[in-house]
């Protein structure tokens, strides 16, 4: 510990990030679901959180005037990539890039990051194999609430693919997301919170729930309160099966989540056959079909997967089937399918 503490780096003095809101007259903005955390404590335990970064690469997600990117800084990180859609951060940014220069290498992007591929700011020779330790790269985030399922659901998908910062390896991921999000995201099987992002996380991720902040450490004050996440990509999928085939059984089993789990497997198929295809499924995954979707653990998810997976391959015309499209006949002949 005494070497990490010898080459933290310490910044010249700076206004702190209540003088910096004041004296760049910036404020958070609803639209953008922005919220700044003010107290340097809390700050520091996310960062604390994301484990040791000296010498990481380090990409911020939103970083707002900067409270988070200084306490990455002062870990001594080997760059820091901040991605921020809000250009009237940017001088703030500069700001701390200025002050750390010679130090830390900071990259500041000015861009939406659900439309920026952070991959082509990561230098090559940190790129480790997918089941080797993770590699130094941690992503890290006090993510606005109106773009975090959309951002986590669609790093699932690229962790699936090991796309953008996965091309590199395991990417770990410290995350700041609604209280709520955050229960659900962890629940195991039972837990009331227990749902598809649920399942998708966990399939993908080892999915640490690390702690709570309070609405009140936040300006403006949200109206919940906030948890700290941690995800570590799996060498291996708990269901290995393309992404959107595991999205699309998940989602559709949670549609009736207080029912019986077999109700919403139904809305996998046309209503002509719905109630035997769904019965066939649940048969092969061995699966009582009153069971209801919140008492489905992960590995029976993953027999439910695959099971959907063999019907596919036998009526490959039912893949397309979208329970929330217009409804037409379908061309599917299941005689003797039991």
């Amino acid at each position: 510990m005494a070497t990490s503490r010898a080459l933290q780096v310490r910044l010249p003095p700076l206004p702190s990030i209540k003088d910096i809101i004041r004296l760049y007259k910036l404020r958070a903005l609803r639209e953008l679901s922005q919220n700044f955390l003010m107290e340097p404590r809390l700050i520091d335990k996310i960062v604390r959180a994301a484990g040791n970064i000296e010498n990481n690469i380090v990409c911020e997600v939103g970083p707002g005037p900067g409270g988070i990117t200084r306490s990455i800084i002062q870990q001594a990180p080997r760059k820091v990539i901040l991605i921020e859609k809000d250009r009237r951060f940017i001088p703030t940014l500069e700001l701390l890039a200025d002050a750390c220069r010679g130090k830390v290498d900071v990259d500041i992007i000015p861009g939406d990051i659900l439309k920026t591929n952070i991959a082509h700011y990561i230098p090559e020779d940190v790129k480790c194999e997918w089941n080797d330790p993770p590699p130094p790269i941690n992503l890290i985030g006090n993510l606005p609430f109106s773009v975090s399922t959309i951002l986590i659901i669609r790093w699932l998908e690229m962790i699936s693919k090991k796309e953008g910062p996965w091309a590199f390896g395991r990417t770990r991921m410290t995350l700041t997301f609604q209280k709520e999000v955050a229960e659900r995201m962890a629940a195991r099987i039972t837990d009331n919170q227990r749902c598809r992002l649920s399942v998708m996380c966990q399939n993908w991720c080892n999915v640490n729930y690390k702690f709570n902040i309070p609405g009140k450490a936040f300006l403006p004050k949200p109206e919940v309160d906030v948890g700290v996440v941690t995800l570590t990509p799996l060498k291996q999928p708990i269901i290995n099966l393309p992404f959107k085939m595991v999205e699309k059984v998940a989602r559709q089993i949670f549609s009736m989540r207080q029912k019986y789990s077999i109700r919403g497997c139904q809305t996998l198929f046309p209503e002509e056959i719905r109630e035997e295809m769904a019965l066939k499924m649940y048969k092969m995954a061995e699966i009582d079909p009153v069971t209801r979707p919140f008492q489905i653990a992960n590995g029976e998810f993953n027999r439910l997967c695959e099971a959907y997976n063999e019907i596919i391959k036998q009526y490959p015309e039912l893949e397309k089937y979208d329970y929330r499209a217009p409804k037409k006949k379908p061309d599917v002949n299941v005689e003797g399918s039991n």
